[in-house]
């Protein structure tokens, strides 16, 4: 199959939509309907949840860029250090953007200082894989993130890179992502009384998908060629770590009073 779709939805004057912006904001949007869904289920004013968008939204984009620039590219943003603010570039990082995530919830959470981060981190954990599965799609878009040659019968030749047919690595992780959605909506039950599984099970299951995708990757930077695995797989280790602490002290806590105490504490703020 050949990939030459343009980046470039659509241009008028100085106004230029692209796949990837398009796929970015339908990711977070597609979240917030599916996040306000679980919210009105639990008679959950969506007040938080709007508050909540914008700092999620900010922390994303902004530890996404600064995980780029840090990770995998600092020599050239250290000598043109304006250039870090022009995201419209390219050069987002997924380790960066988890982390931007992280902090972002926790200052949402001293800011409602009732409100359990952790128990945050459960309901946002949620559509994450969501809103990557679309973020994945959009780097299939502009021909980026791209697998290594193949000659597997599904191999993509993208032909704004080269005319070498490639493992389509950003479908594999998109449909993966899907597939970890898919699990956490059918099985929501099981994370009712244990806080923090969710958010445990998430960063335990997108980041060792995300180990295992990176085989089949291009490095994106000169320097990971001379690394003993790249900077992806690196980067996904204490994710990995942090993922399967946290599945464990859920397991633990099970059955000690451990229930989600979001409608109790909302309900103390006046935000239900």
């Amino acid at each position: 199959m050949e990939w030459s779709v343009s980046p470039i939805l659509f241009e008028w004057g100085n106004i230029t939509i692209r796949w990837y912006g398009l796929f970015f904001m339908g990711g977070f949007l597609t979240s917030y309907v599916v996040l306000g869904k679980v919210f009105e289920r639990e008679n959950v004013s969506r007040a938080l949840l709007d508050r909540l968008l914008w700092y999620v939204l900010i922390g994303t984009v902004i530890g996404a860029r600064l995980g780029h620039v840090l990770f995998y590219e600092p020599e050239k943003y250290f000598a043109h250090p304006l250039e870090i603010f022009a995201v419209w570039h390219g050069g987002l990082a997924s380790h960066g953007g988890a982390i931007g995530v992280l902090l972002a919830i926790y200052f949402f959470s001293r800011k409602y200082r009732k409100i359990s981060f952790l128990t945050l981190l459960d309901y946002v954990a949620l559509v994450i894989p969501l809103a990557g599965a679309f973020i994945r799609f959009g780097n299939l878009m502009n021909s980026e993130i791209i697998g290594k040659p193949s000659q597997l019968p599904f191999a993509i030749v993208f032909d704004r890179v080269d005319m070498i047919p490639r493992h389509p690595a950003q479908v594999y992780e998109a449909i993966g992502y899907l597939a970890i959605f898919l699990y956490f909506m059918s099985y929501q039950s099981q994370f009712k009384d244990r806080i923090g599984l969710l958010f445990g099970q998430a960063l335990a299951l997108i980041f060792s998908l995300r180990f295992l995708i990176e085989f089949v990757k291009e490095n994106q930077v000169a320097f990971e060629s001379k690394l003993p695995i790249n900077m992806g797989q690196f980067l996904s280790i204490p994710f990995i770590a942090i993922g399967i602490f946290f599945i464990i002290r859920a397991c633990r806590t099970v059955g000690q009073g451990s229930h989600h105490p979001l409608r109790v504490t909302l309900t103390k703020r006046g935000l239900l």
